[in-house]
């Protein structure tokens, strides 16, 4: 069993904003499989799908982003949940747009909502799917480029990326990280 676990922000505001790209690729997934992620379980909105014969839980972390670790690990221990067997989707600033990298273990790279998750699980044992969102352009805040809405040409390309993604995360939970990471970074 897997935790699929997409971060974001709860509430309107944030809803087509960078930093919500883990749940628009959770929401992708719900799709894909018929799945809803509405259940409230954990301080997150949850869901279960399959995918093939693999059971996953989707998990949308209802606290805000630097606080994703607590629903994160609260899930993992309810559900008994291994590290290595929890994906996060989340956004990545040092990728260009529409880029997918699979990552497994090491640092936060200043990402608060990965930062915070790593605390509550004691580990970094966990693997990550990273959306490129790329830098802001010069002299724009970082917190404003994140939380800011995708642009016209960005909006435009974004039903891809986002299918991309959850290609990534169903191959991940079929065949492996390395299995995925042969296929996908070879591209």
């Amino acid at each position: 069993m897997h935790l699929i676990v997409g971060l974001g922000n709860p509430g309107l505001r944030y809803v087509d904003t960078r930093h919500n790209v883990g749940f628009l690729v959770v929401d992708t997934l719900a799709r894909r499989h018929m799945a809803t992620v509405s259940k409230q379980q954990h301080g997150a909105l949850t869901g279960d799908a399959r995918f093939g014969t693999h059971k996953v839980h989707l998990v949308k972390p209802q606290s805000f982003m630097n606080r994703s670790g607590g629903p994160v690990g609260q899930m993992a221990s309810f559900y008994k949940v291994a590290p290595d067997q929890i994906i996060v989707v989340h956004d990545e600033l040092d990728l260009p747009f529409g880029t997918v990298r699979i990552k497994k273990g090491g640092g936060h790279g200043g990402h608060n909502g990965l930062r915070d998750i790593q605390a509550k699980l004691g580990t970094r044992d966990f693997l990550r799917i990273r959306v490129g969102i790329s830098r802001p352009p010069e002299g724009w805040d970082t917190a404003n480029y994140v939380l800011g809405r995708w642009s016209t040409e960005e909006a435009a390309s974004l039903p891809d990326v986002l299918s991309l993604a959850a290609d990534v995360v169903e191959k991940v939970t079929d065949q492996g990280a390395e299995a995925a990471m042969n296929l996908f970074h070879a591209r």
